[in-house]
């Protein structure tokens, strides 16, 4: 890994560095990629994590230069740093290294936090943990998503924080924006109503089954598992017996305008899909954790997920707005849905309401740009 990574910085001396845990993390830094590059002639590294993040970008034309962040010890900090030599660094939301800090700190070289939130109860912010709160205050800024995250650094010393947003809002709604088509969900939706669920797991998929032997006569059903392996499309297919299922790849083999469910398995797909809903619900707040739920509030309709999202600041938010729907078991949902059958002016306040939310959080990549800027010059 050295050695390659030596090659690819080697003539460099223009490399701005991001640092994303995987792939949802780089697709929250990705507006301030592409205006960085778009502003500057720079060379942009970024390193992962986790597999599925370098798996999937490896090869993204944005980026000049992929690779993995070594773990974090006191040596690769060291040597990786002094072979990249960045001119500035940005680690996505919760990307807190300990080493890497030190080494950027000792380097002179800026290095900013993007899309934080912080809570009360983290580590660094208790009595053992200010040993590492220490480093925090070598940051040159935290941009975080919300005041009460900045309310918490300034609280423990930290002032060096704007309060910029998040900046997968700008993201998901370039994507929103861009002209798009998948025919085949047309094909499928015939008369009826659409009910996507996106990044479930098993809980959500029981769920889901009771919940569609209600409103079957009124919606179809397409459901993006967070897994695609082979035997938990077979496990889902199971769930939805009684029901007619084809999957996205049988789409050209099998008739799907008579299927009342669609499986897509496949990765790559769903923020586009929820294009196409009519209701979403979005998976994992039942175990594993919520998944992003603004690929789906972009396209302004309402949106369903478990009981275990409290520590999604959107989430709560949408909630709390009305926008969005906790829900526990099938009944729960059958009931809001049945009201929006009966209220349509109701389901089109609930659309609105998203509209607005997405509309009032754009903006955090101007917001952290303008800021680098301003102290650079």
């Amino acid at each position: 890994m050295w050695i390659s990574l030596e090659e690819k910085c080697q003539g460099r001396n223009d490399i701005i560095w991001f640092h994303c845990a995987s792939l949802g993390e780089f697709e929250q830094g990705k507006p301030l990629m592409e205006k960085i590059k778009q502003d500057k002639n720079v060379s942009l590294l970024v390193t992962f994590f986790s597999p599925s993040g370098f798996e999937v970008k490896k090869d993204d034309p944005l980026a000049d230069i992929v690779t993995y962040l070594p773990v974090d010890t006191p040596q690769n900090a060291k040597k990786f740093i002094s072979i990249v030599k960045p001119q500035k660094v940005f680690f996505i939301k919760y990307e807190i290294w300990y080493n890497y800090i030190m080494e950027l700190s000792k380097a002179g070289i800026p290095f900013y936090y993007v899309s934080s939130i912080f809570r009360e109860n983290q580590y660094f912010f208790k009595g053992y943990g200010k040993w590492f709160l220490k480093q925090l205050k070598k940051c040159n800024c935290f941009f975080v998503q919300n005041e009460n995250s900045g309310k918490i650094l300034r609280k423990h010393g930290i002032s060096n924080v704007v309060v910029a947003g998040d900046t997968r809002f700008d993201r998901v709604y370039a994507i929103a924006q861009y002209p798009f088509e998948l025919e085949f969900i047309p094909l499928f939706k015939k008369e009826k109503k659409i009910l996507v669920a996106g990044s479930t797991w098993m809980p959500d998929e029981k769920l889901l089954a009771q919940l569609f032997q209600k409103i079957s006569t009124q919606y179809k059903l397409i459901i993006a598992p967070h897994e695609v392996e082979k035997n938990h499309i077979e496990q889902i297919k199971k769930l939805f017996h009684s029901f007619s299922v084809v999957c996205y790849s049988e789409k050209e083999t099998k008739d799907i305008s008579n299927a009342e469910i669609l499986i897509i398995d496949s990765i790559g797909l769903l923020s586009k899909i929820y294009k196409y809903a009519d209701i979403s619900y979005i998976g994992g707040a039942f175990k594993t954790g919520l998944h992003n739920i603004l690929e789906a509030v972009v396209f302004e309709k309402p949106i369903f997920f478990g009981p275990e999202y409290r520590k999604f600041n959107e989430a709560v938010e949408l909630v709390n707005h009305g926008a969005a729907f906790s829900i526990t078991c099938a009944n729960e949902m059958a009931q809001q849905l049945l009201f929006f059958e009966n209220n349509p002016s109701s389901y089109q306040t609930t659309c609105d309401i998203c509209k607005n939310y997405i509309a009032q959080n754009l903006g955090a990549t101007d917001k952290i740009l303008k800021y680098i800027i301003m102290v650079s010059d």
